[in-house]
């Protein structure tokens, strides 16, 4: 999608139920093209990293329990950025029209004169009872489903619901916004002759994992909604397919259901991390607090590229390091077959994956995936006498390059990257781990927990914040650096590979969740 330099446009984005997994292509086609993105209460903040950086971010959701932008203001935003050149993209919650105020924003838009578009989402009606376990449609159960508002205009003269139809309706019913009108719902369809043993469900915050589900009837759901102290935003859905949750309820029964889990490393390297915690069920966090950047200068890389005849191995230490080499040298005219007299080590499996996307093999990969396996692997080899070249993070440990040298070996070490600490969204998760709402924080370095330590004001205010949480490292390096500043290590796997990691923290849960059974047995 391309930026129109003439005139700007406002896309109308439906963002899905809450998951970013549901967000359309073409919802994220938008997003990658926009200047300003306007975003409400129900969009998930976790897909503004599409956006450009230099986009403008507007939030006009809620402002506090029960206030709301004035969608006049709303519409003059979309209309007036938009009249300036600006590709506009109004991100809300679920589908746009389907009781999302699109309507009126897109009358609104056409009104002004302003080119739009609308990008259908996929609507919480039938995404949040989904995720629930409940089709809203079944061939032997259900043959029709009606989508009710639950909360009407206040400015209406009167209720536009057809309460008779809806009660002797057969098919289901799917309630959106209702939640605090719940009695009055209730009340209503067993007045026009709903029976009361009718199944109903009530699905808070559905896709994510904060979801809640209340299953009881028309009868008892209201005293049961009130127990469980559910809130808005939740689908209420009426009908006999809720009796199929107990069979169909596929994604509360995850592993990882209902955990926040917190990410610490670089953006660009979490992607494959987060895919693996909600493939359990958990919600990951992206909190970046390290940013992989270029050194100051290539001068170093440069001139060990154009001596690179003079080595016989080429270490690479991490997956980062891989790239920028190989960019170099490309920079420099040559290709793989420059490296074709060297012997070549990588640290781990995703590096020595990253080589193989250049179409190159390591030599050796250690069992142990630190510097103390590359060196025993390396002192088997025999290095006695061998130049050897390793491109790496200008601050690293030093043991590597000072025990091959001790092996008899002469080492270069160059810098090809370097990392720095991001803006971080401190307050916000702040907040999160002062209410109990992240379950784990990982780190997949040192530099991982240093920094996490330091931007969230040192020792002293770290241990405190991340008491209750369980603390995930990757290897015993980082594992070592995180003890060192006090916190408890509760989950390190046996290898040091992100997928282990990952597959650790799911052991410890249905242990956890094994010993909370056991207990109250």
């Amino acid at each position: 999608m391309t930026k129109s330099r003439r005139a700007g446009k406002v896309y109308l984005v439906g963002a899905g139920p809450g998951d970013p997994g549901l967000l359309t292509l073409k919802g994220k086609e938008c997003l990658e093209a926009a200047d300003v993105v306007l975003y409400d209460y129900l969009a998930n903040p976790v897909l503004l990293q599409y956006a450009p950086v230099t986009a403008q971010r507007i939030y006009v959701g809620r402002r506090g329990r029960g206030q709301y932008q004035d969608q006049a203001d709303i519409n003059r935003l979309l209309i007036d950025r938009a009249k300036e050149g600006k590709v506009v993209v109004r991100l809300k919650g679920g589908d746009p029209f389907v009781f999302g105020r699109g309507g009126e924003e897109a009358e609104a838009v056409a009104a002004g004169g302003v080119e739009f578009e609308v990008v259908p989402g996929v609507t919480a009606a039938v995404a949040v009872p989904a995720y629930a376990g409940i089709p809203v449609t079944h061939r032997t159960l259900a043959s029709t489903v009606t989508f009710v508002t639950g909360h009407e205009d206040p400015t209406k003269p009167g209720t536009q619901l057809e309460w008779p139809k809806l009660a002797s309706a057969s098919g289901t019913l799917v309630f959106m916004m209702g939640m605090k009108n719940l009695p009055s719902i209730v009340g209503q369809l067993l007045s026009e002759g709903r029976p009361s043993d009718q199944p109903v469900a009530a699905i808070r915050w559905g896709t994510k994992a904060a979801q809640q589900t209340v299953v009881g009837t028309l009868g008892d759901i209201v005293t049961k909604a009130e127990a469980a102290q559910l809130e808005p935003p939740t689908v209420i859905v009426v009908g006999e397919v809720v009796r199929l949750r107990g069979q169909l309820n596929w994604f509360e029964t995850k592993p990882l259901f209902g955990k926040r889990i917190v990410l610490t490393r670089a953006q660009e390297q979490a992607r494959e991390f987060s895919q693996l915690l909600a493939a359990y069920g958990a919600e990951p966090v992206e909190v970046p607090t390290i940013q992989i950047v270029p050194p100051a200068s290539w001068q170093a890389i440069d001139d060990a590229v154009t001596r690179l005849s003079t080595y016989q191995w080429l270490i690479f230490t991490s997956v980062n390091g891989v790239k920028p080499f190989m960019d170099r040298l490309h920079a420099a005219g040559k290709d793989a077959r420059a490296l074709a007299h060297l012997r070549l080590c990588a640290i781990g499996p995703r590096t020595a994956q990253e080589l193989g996307q250049y179409g190159l093999t390591p030599d050796v990969v250690p069992v142990e995936f630190q510097a103390e396996g590359v060196i025993a692997s390396l002192a088997h080899a025999g290095i006695h006498g061998s130049r050897i070249l390793i491109p790496r993070a200008e601050v690293a440990r030093e043991i590597l390059p000072e025990q091959l040298r001790e092996l008899g070996a002469t080492v270069d070490v160059i810098h090809v990257y370097r990392t720095i600490v991001p803006a971080v969204d401190v307050v916000s998760l702040t907040q999160q781990l002062h209410d109990g709402q992240v379950a784990v924080v990982t780190f997949t370095s040192s530099s991982t927990v240093r920094n996490f330590v330091e931007v969230f004001g040192g020792q002293d205010a770290v241990i405190p914040l991340l008491a209750g949480v369980v603390v995930a490292c990757i290897g015993p390096i980082t594992a070592g650096t995180a003890k060192e500043y006090g916190l408890t290590v509760t989950v390190m796997p046996e290898e040091n590979t992100v997928p282990a990691l990952a597959e650790a923290i799911v052991r410890y849960f249905k242990q956890e969740d094994r010993v909370a059974v056991s207990t109250s047995g």
